[in-house]
């Protein structure tokens, strides 16, 4: 608990806080970014939750306690400490970047394995389902009793991060965890149906879109579809309804990767999900991207079929594999 104690420490003496998580926030860099911010300002802590995104955080998790005190980072003052939460590198900050650079202190607290330990105060264990399992564990160490409203964005953090709690990472440690998040009154059925059945007619209908071009690839052992940005228009949906469009790639029988890719003009994104062990990560840092063994992303420039031909060969089935 040293590495906890002494960002504690570092927050306690601090004068005013900033929160925030990489670009395309999911649900753990949300979770855990509302979670401790909302402690932090129970402690009597100033703290704002900021975004590495221009835009505003994705409205799936509206329902959050705090989700209306996110700030864009360009209209924050300098922070006297930046917390940079679920992020492995400054570049994944975004728009963000400058003010965590600034501040007189930088926290990283994050479970990503190639974390580039970018901080200086660094806290980091990739054995963590979440980073919010991290924030969870840190109030101890500040010597807080965690409130309903902390304790739910804990819980949709590691939710969403261990995907139900169906992904390896769910651990015996993250699911005592589980059971203290819902001791302290993080309502479970309510997290759950807002989370994964609330969604609206037009994400549906991306998704019908996207499920419609799947694919087969490398003797069945991988799955593929693909997003573009015409397919938002034409559907009505918003590009942060595509979060959960992978995890349906990857309910299919028999694979051992699911890929997603988003097309845009000039490149595209690659999320990769692994069903058996294979672990996407090394593939991801190929093209400079990151993330966990079973679940990692890239960006690579390039057309849909120039993409595919370059990824392909290195995964499951393929010849470099």
């Amino acid at each position: 608990m040293a590495g906890y104690h002494r960002v504690a420490v570092e927050l306690r003496k601090a004068a005013s806080v900033a929160v925030c998580a990489h670009v395309k926030p999911d649900g753990d860099a949300v979770g855990s970014v509302l979670g401790l911010t909302l402690a932090l300002r129970e402690a009597g802590i100033p703290a704002v939750p900021t975004l590495a995104d221009p835009e505003p955080a994705p409205a799936s998790y509206s329902f959050l306690p705090g989700f209306a005190l996110f700030v864009p980072a360009g209209d924050l003052e300098l922070p006297d400490v930046f917390v940079a939460l679920d992020t492995p590198n400054l570049e994944r900050l975004g728009v963000a970047a400058p003010l965590a650079s600034a501040a007189r202190s930088l926290i990283v607290m994050d479970h990503h394995p190639d974390n580039a330990l970018f901080g200086s105060v660094n806290l980091t264990d990739p054995a963590s389902a979440a980073t919010g399992v991290m924030v969870w564990r840190l109030l101890r160490a500040l010597e807080l009793e965690p409130s309903p409203e902390v304790a739910l964005c804990c819980w949709v953090a590691l939710v969403t991060d261990t995907g139900r709690f169906a992904y390896d990472n769910t651990s015996p440690d993250a699911l005592r965890d589980a059971a203290a998040m819902l001791e302290a009154g993080a309502n479970a059925a309510e997290a759950h149906r807002m989370l994964y059945e609330s969604r609206t007619p037009a994400a549906l209908a991306l998704e019908t879109r996207v499920l419609g071009r799947l694919t087969l690839a490398n003797e069945g052992r991988v799955a593929y579809a693909w997003v573009d940005d015409g397919d938002y228009p034409d559907t009505g949906a918003h590009p942060w309804e595509t979060e959960h469009l992978v995890d349906a790639v990857r309910a299919l029988k028999g694979i051992d990767v699911a890929l997603l890719l988003r097309v845009h003009p000039d490149a595209i994104r690659v999320n990769l999900r692994a069903k058996t062990g294979f672990d996407v990560s090394a593939v991801a840092r190929r093209w400079g991207g990151g993330g966990h063994t079973a679940a990692a992303g890239f960006t690579l420039e390039g057309d849909l079929d120039t993409v595919l031909a370059q990824v392909l060969p290195h995964l499951p089935g393929g010849e470099e594999a």
